[in-house]
């Protein structure tokens, strides 16, 4: 089953500090929904362990991402794999972003491949919980760049 997902995210940060925490591994661990743990498996590839849950149906899934064909500070391309005891997938996206009158505008576009056990929810579910995973990685990575910045005013 194919899933679409595109958008756009307004940050009111400096575009360098944006690009820097989209490419930390770190806070990527903390924002990507059900991140357990990222291991570095090259420049830019990590392997990924989540555990998520899709409607009533929960599961772990192992795979891997891998950040290329960055242009900094303002694009780059994320390419995930994964398979688990839901299913398996694959997706590409992309994100570009751009000052606009002191903050800046992320856009981003992707497509996935969707099958097994996950796919049997059906498109309409799956691109509810797709859209509910992506809100639950913006507001988390808010809230790592405040934590940044208010780290940097205290030292």
């Amino acid at each position: 089953m194919k899933l679409d997902i595109g958008g756009e995210e307004k940050f009111e940060v400096g575009l360098d500090v944006l690009w820097t925490a989209l490419n930390d591994p770190a806070v990527l661990k903390k924002c990507i929904p059900g991140c357990k743990d990222m291991i570095p498996q090259g420049e830019d590839q990590f392997k990924l362990i989540l555990n998520l849950k899709v409607a009533s149906v929960g599961g772990s899934f192992e795979g891997a991402i891998s950040l290329k064909d960055k242009e900094p500070p303002s694009q780059c391309n994320i390419a995930v794999t994964g398979e688990g005891s839901l299913g398996h997938g694959s997706g590409n996206a992309t994100f570009s972003l751009a000052p606009q009158d002191g903050s800046v505008l992320m856009t981003y576009k992707g497509e996935g491949e969707i099958g097994g056990l996950v796919a049997g929810v059906g498109q309409r579910i799956l691109g509810g919980v797709a859209k509910h995973l992506i809100r639950q990685f913006f507001t988390a990575l808010r809230k790592e760049i405040l934590a940044a910045q208010v780290s940097k005013e205290v030292a």
